[in-house]
């Protein structure tokens, strides 16, 4: 219950620092000199105000609970001071009382829904409403929800206000050279060993019959709930897509959310109310009932029903592949041209078969941080190899084979401008991010009506926060 408690805590409490400036810190180093922390903090108040940052107040019980959320995220808070963890806590409200000056705009109905998820993974965790709001020592649900929408709303904010500030930062190949010319040779940062990988895909092949049996369904699904059955009920025992069926099926999309191309044709086709006609897309048939439209937003819920696949269609499948691996392996074909010509993942075809990491958006998978089931899969390999046919149950796409091979290999070694460029890139624009957000904070420091009260005021601050009063 104690790893619980501790997660469900982190939940509700501010983010201390933006993750994207996290691996900066490989090569840039803190110039500032902490003194010695000698405060006795045993005579402030357990909620006593400690600080006010224009519209916003820090309480002495919020450091309490940003050590609890690092502490439970499984980081070391030992050598981190009070005084520390309050200035991180300044910087949030400062971020969050520019956004509102600037009109930032942080819509309620975003921070409703952020409040239901939390609220909801809190009481599967509990067991009730009741034991969250005791939990957390409330006097009431309604309390309870007011505390935690003006969390997650100023959180939001200030999200928004640090995503102004570094939008229109870019870096140049001149300001990226010079930053890697300035960093001693002994303080290079080493990059982790990394690999690409290619695959081929062989999918089973769906019967006419089949798909005629899942598009009648749809319609039939369709006829009774226009009859008044609920959509949100058929969604929740029928569909296949396993990230919405349990929520009714239920997704708020707009014309940039990451679905593909013939699902939101048809979204932004119909009319409230409306319901589509079956319909495919790679993943199998759907059908979509639209429930609100607001500006550019659509809130909907859909059926996905994929095709059974044989028995039959399966081994066909797999025999495939198998042929596909041996004509590599004899030498008649490469695995770049077979994946071209051969493999049913569009995804990858044009590239020959090579993957995409998902979190990089390059070619490039860091062992360290790969997906546990691609490392299974080719952490052994050697150079050239192909792995044996993989079964691959795709919760989105259904079941097929694949074959997979790794085309380079890349050793942990330290940066080398030539090879790494793209990296210090990315770490030359984060500095320079760092450097406009701590030039807009002393700015905007400067500014605001702040306060430091008691004997918060003795702290060492990397900023001036404390003004004469």
């Amino acid at each position: 219950m104690k790893h619980t408690s501790s997660k469900l805590t982190a939940v509700i409490i501010t983010t201390l620092c933006s993750v994207w400036f996290a691996n900066a810190q490989e090569i840039i180093k803190d110039t500032v000199k902490t003194k010695p922390q000698t405060i006795n903090l045993r005579k402030q108040k357990v909620d006593g105000v400690i600080a006010t940052v224009g519209d916003y107040i820090v309480l002495d019980s919020d450091i309490d609970k940003s050590f609890l959320e690092l502490s439970s995220q499984g980081n070391s808070v030992k050598d981190i001071t009070r005084c520390q963890m309050l200035e991180s806590l300044l910087k949030e409200k400062l971020y969050a009382h520019q956004a509102v000056q600037d009109s930032i705009i942080v819509k309620d109905e975003e921070v409703k829904e952020k409040l239901n998820d939390q609220l909801n993974y809190m009481v599967e965790q509990l067991g009730s409403m009741e034991k969250v709001v005791q939990y957390f020592k409330k006097n009431s649900e309604d309390e309870f929800r007011s505390e935690l929408f003006d969390i997650i709303k100023t959180n939001k904010l200030g999200a928004e206000m640090q995503k102004k500030i570094v939008d229109a930062i870019e870096i140049t190949p001149e300001e990226t050279r010079n930053f890697f010319k300035a960093i001693p040779q002994n303080d290079l940062p080493v990059f982790g060993a990394e690999m690409e990988v290619a695959q081929i895909v062989a999918a089973p092949k769906i019967t006419e019959e089949e798909k005629q049996r899942v598009i009648t369904r749809l319609k039939e699904i369709k006829a009774e709930v226009l009859a008044g059955a609920s959509f949100k009920t058929r969604a929740v025992i029928y569909s296949d897509d396993r990230g919405s069926a349990s929520n009714g099926g239920f997704y708020k999309i707009n014309r940039k959310t990451q679905f593909v191309k013939e699902f939101k044709d048809v979204a932004f086709s119909l009319g409230e109310g409306e319901i589509s006609e079956p319909f495919e897309t790679e993943y199998g048939y759907h059908i979509i009932m639209v429930e609100k439209i607001k500006g550019q937003e659509v809130e909907l819920r859909h059926i996905l029903m994929m095709p059974k696949v044989s028995d039959q269609a399966l081994k066909d499948a797999k025999e495939k592949i198998a042929l596909i691996k041996k004509r590599i392996e004899d030498g008649e074909i490469t695995f770049a041209d077979a994946a071209r010509t051969m493999s049913d993942e569009k995804e990858t075809r044009a590239n020959g078969g090579t993957l995409i990491n998902p979190k990089t958006q390059d070619t490039h998978f860091e062992l360290t941080k790969m997906d546990p089931s691609l490392y299974s899969e080719v952490s052994n390999l050697k150079n050239g190899a192909i792995t044996s046919p993989i079964l691959d149950d795709d919760p989105r796409a259904g079941k097929k084979y694949k074959i997979i091979t790794v085309t380079n290999r890349i050793d942990e070694h330290v940066a080398d401008y030539a090879k790494d460029y793209t990296k210090i890139k990315d770490l030359a624009l984060k500095e320079k991010q760092i450097k406009a957000i701590n030039k807009w904070v002393e700015e905007k420091i400067r500014e605001t009506y702040i306060k430091i009260n008691g004997e918060y005021r003795d702290c060492v601050f990397t900023n001036k926060w404390v003004k004469k009063q």
